[in-house]
């Protein structure tokens, strides 16, 4: 039943959210990088990380059963080299919609490669990541900082409440980028 909801809902928002060019998504994708930066710590941790996952624009929503749904980039060293996609599913109390900005940063060579080398990354299972929300989080405290996998979320638009990366899957997105092309 969960994967025929996930399937479900899954090619509903592929339905529903407009297929953006990838000069586009590579445009959001640094304008969202930009923003994250805005705050210091978070700046200074995406200096240190490995490597990072930026979503521009993740859409949730739901009504009892809901899923979100994004797409976005893997960069190492400031350049993009996979394109990827993000969903989940959750049935539960929910009302309502909401988009947003998602990067997730891989602060460990080990934690990065683990996930590059996954068939369908899904958060809880395969790895774990600290949440931090723009707007509460202001602070990341050094425990934090230790922490191999950490995920920001802010640009919250619209009312639905939560930040959690619990349950959501990641998929590559077509082939990897080429290392002359990754460059640019």
């Amino acid at each position: 039943m969960y994967r025929v909801l996930t399937i479900f809902l899954l090619a509903a928002f592929t339905l529903s959210v407009s297929a953006a060019s990838r000069t586009e998504l590579n445009a959001n994708i640094r304008a969202a990088i930009t923003e994250l930066k805005t705050n210091p710590a978070a700046d200074e941790l995406a200096q240190a990380s490995a490597g990072m996952l930026v979503f521009p624009k993740v859409v949730k929503g739901g009504f009892i059963v809901g899923g979100e749904y994004g797409k976005g980039a893997l960069l190492v060293g400031g350049s993009i080299i996979q394109y990827y996609r993000l969903a989940s599913v959750s049935v539960g109390f929910q009302a309502g919609g909401q988009a947003r900005s998602r990067v997730i940063l891989f602060m460990t060579p080990a934690a990065l490669e683990e996930f590059r080398y996954s068939d369908g990354w899904e958060v809880g299972i395969d790895g774990s990541i600290t949440a931090i929300q723009f707007g509460v989080d202001k602070q990341i405290d050094t425990n934090t900082m230790r922490d191999p996998i950490i995920g920001f979320t802010f640009k919250n638009k619209g009312l639905m409440g939560g930040v959690s990366f619990e349950g959501s899957k990641f998929w590559k997105d077509g082939d990897p980028i080429p290392k002359k092309l990754a460059a640019n």
